[in-house]
């Protein structure tokens, strides 16, 4: 398995609407894993949680995450970013409609974000520096 600090190598993977999953962590310690949709913004990932979201009340609690991004075909890449939440609101479910799009399409997108069906959520920024990066080539081979 290879492995980088540089998470460039994994442009295509953080570019496609590739699985993830957020880990927080309970007041009592404990982690909680979810799935979520992400994106590539600038020099971070960016994920949007609802404001009644129980992982921004673990966020309060410990501030600690960690984000996991993976493929689930061959070379079987990955990224891990850990960081410290510090959320900011979704300023008109930008961030939202931008996420949904990627997953759903332009069209799915937009009803996903509408604002008349949910309000603004917050957004999570993960700095990418630092982000831990592999996949299994050399294994395969």
């Amino acid at each position: 398995m290879r492995g980088s600090e540089d998470p460039v190598d994994v442009d295509t993977l953080l570019e496609a609407a590739s699985p993830a999953v957020l880990t927080v962590y309970r007041a009592n310690g404990e982690a909680v894993v979810s799935p979520v949709w992400f994106r590539r913004h600038d020099d971070a990932i960016e994920v949007v949680l609802a404001t009644a979201d129980r992982k921004l009340e673990h966020l309060r609690h410990d501030p600690r995450c960690v984000l996991l991004v993976f493929e689930t075909d061959p070379p079987f890449r990955g990224l891990r970013v850990r960081g410290q939440a510090d959320p900011t609101p979704d300023v008109d479910a930008r961030a939202r409609l931008a996420i949904a799009s990627r997953y759903l399409g332009s069209e799915s997108g937009r009803r996903y974000a509408d604002l008349s069906r949910r309000p603004a959520g917050v957004v999570l920024r993960l700095p990418l520096a630092g982000a831990r990066t592999w996949d299994l080539t050399d294994s395969l081979n």
